[in-house]
């Protein structure tokens, strides 16, 4: 199967990673921190304005890509501070009300200035 390059104009991007890839039915999002597009600066200094930020660039990724947040099979969360994990799970809890798709939560292993989160998926589209 060949490998498609998933690229928008709604979520950050960088020259150094595809904001996502599709191969066959199946997307991989590459960690997306709380940026927003467009203005290009964080959405705000808490862990849920940041988290709820990367999970909508990652439903960006997702859409340019053919698919949505109802395809999520797998989410990585890496924080900053582990202590914003209430805060993280709070947003978090908004965008996946149902249907959880697995998940584990680690330590970002990067030090971002400003950063507390960054967020990867993979989804399966369809059957």
């Amino acid at each position: 199967m060949a490998k498609q390059i998933i690229m928008t104009a709604n979520a950050p991007s960088s020259s150094l990673y595809s904001q996502g890839v599709k191969v066959g039915s199946t997307v991989y999002v590459s960690g997306m921190t709380g940026v927003d597009p467009a203005t290009s600066e964080l959405a705000g200094p808490t862990i849920e304005q940041q988290t709820t930020q990367a999970l909508r660039n990652c439903e960006a990724i997702l859409r340019a890509g053919g698919g949505s947040l109802d395809d999520v099979v797998q989410v990585t969360v890496l924080l900053a501070h582990p202590d914003d994990f209430a805060g993280m799970n709070e947003s978090y809890a908004t965008i996946f009300p149902s249907e959880q798709p697995t998940r584990a939560v680690t330590k970002l292993g990067v030090d971002l200035p400003n950063v507390l989160v960054s967020v990867m998926m993979t989804a399966h589209l369809g059957d």
